[in-house]
């Protein structure tokens, strides 16, 4: 097992069992976010729920984060900042219309949203509708 995986769950405090690293290890090589049935097509006879627990303890501590990019399916993404506490890259994602994938852009921050008096945001989603690069 490679080491980077075993010691990025460790520095999450997630016990690295080897479902749990090889989830990681798929979500390490994904380019693009990746729902859980896509997620589930990658193992053979994988216990779904088994499944469902290790995304949702990634998504507890912190080492990948969810993504409503409006297709109807939550797709997830590796954290690539150091949110440790809570989720706190929050950057705009790019829906390709054509091969629809869903893309992080780390780069690009959401920019801030004044709220009238009495509003508190308490989830801020961004989704950028296009051709990726790789459909032009």
């Amino acid at each position: 097992m490679d080491k980077t995986v075993n010691s990025k769950l460790i520095e999450r405090e997630i016990r690295p069992t080897a479902m749990r690293q090889l989830v990681l290890e798929v979500f390490m090589k994904q380019q693009t976010a990746i729902s859980l049935a896509d997620l589930e097509m990658k193992f053979d006879n994988v216990d779904k729920s088994t499944l469902y627990r290790t995304i949702k303890t990634f998504e507890e501590k912190n080492l990948i984060h969810s993504i409503d990019d409006g297709t109807g399916s939550v797709k997830y993404a590796l954290c690539k900042g150091k949110c440790m506490i809570k989720h706190e890259d929050l950057h705009v994602h790019f829906l390709c219309t054509k091969c629809k994938n869903t893309f992080c852009l780390n780069d690009i921050l959401i920019p801030s949203v004044n709220l009238p008096n009495g509003f508190s945001a308490e989830n801020i989603n961004m989704v950028v509708k296009g051709v990726c690069v790789n459909c032009k």
